[in-house]
C-alpha cells in the first residue's frame, strides 16, 4: 500500500498486509465452494469466517504481541490493553455463502489509556478495509487522511439529499423488530436512490470514497463499524447517531454522511420518529385493487 503521497503509516503497512493475507483466504475459500452453519434463524456463518479470524488473530499477535483482539467469531483477548484491534473476517458473510462477490475484510484499531475500563471507548488511530474481489485496499490512520489504493480519497460534495446516492442493510435475523423498512421507503422517495449490497463496512468506506453521500443502519456491533468510521472521519465525513448525538463503538445507530447532508438526515430521522410527513406504504391489497380498477377502465376504453 503506497502512493506518491501516502505518508508514513505506523500500523497500515503490517494490516494491509494481514488483510491481503486474509482476502486471498477469502477468494480460495470462495472458488472451493462455501460450507456455511447457521448462528440464527437466517445469521449465516461459514467455515471461511472462523478460519479468516483465525489467521488474522495470529497475524495480529505476531506483529503486535501486546495489542488486544475483538473478533466477530468470538476472539475476546486483550480487552484490558491499550491498544485492540475489532476484527471482521467476512463481512458479507450471506453475500459469501450465496456467490456474491460483496464482502470485505475490516480491521480496525483502537488506543485507550491505561485507566480506561475494558467497555470504555478509546479513540480510533488505524483502519483497513481490503475488498479482495476487486483488489481495493482502504486505509487510514487518525491524522493522516485516508486513501483507496495509495491514493487520497474524499468524501463527496454533493450538498443535497435530493441529489444523494445512499446506502443502508437489514438485520440478518430478528427482521419484525427492525422498522428499517420504513426508514427504506422514506430515503427512496426523497434521494436519487437508496442500496442495500450487504456490507456494512464496505458502505462506509464507499462513503468516504465518495461514491455514495450518506449511510445509515440500526444494531451493528463494533467489528463492523470501528474501520470504516476512521476513514470516513480521515475522508472527510462525518458520523453520528440518528438523532446527531456523538456516535460511540457500542452505539445501536449509525448515521454517517459526507457531513453536507447531515442536518438534513437528522431533521429526516427526527419527522420519521415523530411521524411527520410520512408517505404511506401500500398494502397488497390496495395495490390489487388499483390494479384491478386500471384493469377495469382499460376495458371499459
Amino acid at each position: 500500500m503506497s502512493g506518491p503521497n501516502t505518508p508514513e503509516f505506523v500500523w497500515v503497512p503490517r494490516a494491509a498486509d494481514i488483510a491481503r493475507e486474509a482476502g486471498a483466504r477469502l477468494r480460495e475459500f470462495l472458488a472451493q465452494g462455501v460450507e456455511t452453519e447457521y448462528k440464527g434463524d437466517v445469521d449465516l456463518v461459514t467455515v471461511a469466517d472462523r478460519t479468516v479470524e483465525r489467521l488474522i488473530r495470529t497475524r495480529i499477535g505476531e506483529a503486535w504481541p501486546d495489542h488486544g483482539v475483538y473478533g466477530e467469531e468470538g476472539t475476546r483477548e486483550g480487552m484490558e490493553r491499550v491498544f485492540r484491534w475489532y476484527v471482521d473476517p467476512l463481512d458479507g458473510t450471506t453475500n459469501f455463502a450465496h456467490g456474491v462477490p460483496q464482502f470485505c475484510v475490516s480491521l480496525g484499531l483502537e488506543q485507550r489509556t491505561f485507566h480506561s475500563a475494558s467497555d470504555e471507548d478509546g479513540k480510533l488511530v488505524a483502519a483497513v478495509i481490503y475488498d479482495p474481489m476487486r483488489d481495493e485496499l482502504y486505509c487510514a490512520e487518525a491524522g493522516r487522511g485516508a486513501f483507496l489504493n495509495g491514493k487520497r480519497m474524499h468524501v463527496s460534495r454533493i450538498p443535497d439529499l435530493a441529489e444523494s446516492l445512499v446506502a443502508t442493510g437489514f438485520p440478518s435475523r430478528k427482521r419484525h423488530d427492525s422498522p428499517n423498512i420504513h426508514f427504506y421507503h422514506e430515503f427512496t422517495l426523497r434521494s436519487h436512490g437508496v442500496r442495500r449490497a450487504g456490507s456494512a463496512a464496505l458502505d462506509l468506506a464507499y462513503v468516504a470514497c465518495g461514491r455514495f453521500e450518506a449511510f445509515w443502519e440500526f444494531n451493528l456491533n463494533p467489528w463492523d463499524t470501528a474501520a470504516g468510521i476512521l476513514l470516513l472521519e480521515e475522508a472527510g465525513g462525518k458520523v453520528t447517531d440518528f438523532s446527531g448525538g456523538p456516535f460511540r463503538l457500542d452505539s445501536r445507530e449509525v448515521l454517517a454522511s459526507n457531513g453536507l447532508i447531515h442536518d438534513e438526515l437528522v431533521a429526516l430521522f427526527a419527522d420519521m420518529f415523530a411521524g411527520r410527513g410520512l408517505s404511506p406504504i401500500p398494502t397488497p391489497q390496495e395495490y390489487a385493487a388499483r390494479r384491478a380498477e386500471r384493469a377495469r377502465q382499460l376495458l371499459s376504453s
